[in-house]
């Protein structure tokens, strides 16, 4: 069977960057598994994984805006250092979780002062060009409880027609 939309598939991959750093990787003996054309990994992963059967093994490079997007200087921003918990040491570098409008988001810390912090809301793999090396370990059709956990995960408001192929905010690997 070959991948295509609305099939369960499961994936071993490695994930590197342009320097050859190896930044993830799927467990030894659990692969990632996702319903094919619902948004629930990267568009140029998905993309490239199209047509290919399990047993096929690929290296797939994915450019950044089919990844995690471009790098934009626009998702600095400047927050009061208020919003941020007394105490709290605000070094660069940092990674924070809050919450938006439209669920969780991470921001890296730029820098700080006693007034304000400067905030990197831009994905951390924003602006990289991604290289995989997978193979696709099995290729079916999903089962009632796949779907049904796909379609939990989703609320109308974030995800629209998510169980059909509308896309989701779920985690991108």
């Amino acid at each position: 069977m070959k991948i295509a939309d609305q099939l369960y598939v499961s994936i071993d991959y490695a994930l590197t960057l342009d320097s050859g750093e190896e930044i993830d990787r799927s467990d030894p003996n659990q692969p990632l598994g996702f319903i094919y054309g619902v948004g629930q990994i990267i568009p140029g992963l998905e993309e490239k994984l199209t047509g290919m059967e399990a047993g096929e093994e690929a290296k797939l490079t994915i450019e950044p805006e089919n990844g995690y997007g471009e790098y934009r200087d626009e998702l600095k921003r400047n927050i009061p250092r208020a919003n941020f918990p007394e105490g709290v040491e605000l070094e660069a570098g940092a990674v924070f979780q809050g919450h938006g409008p439209h669920g969780p988001v991470s921001i890296r810390i730029v820098s700080s002062d006693d007034e304000t912090v400067v905030g990197d809301f831009n994905h951390p793999l924003a602006g990289e060009r991604l290289h995989f090396d997978v193979k696709v370990v099995e290729v079916r059709k999903p089962t009632d409880a796949e779907l049904e956990a796909l379609n939990a995960s989703c609320s109308p408001d974030a995800c629209g027609s998510c169980g059909s192929g509308g896309g989701c905010g779920g985690e991108h690997h």
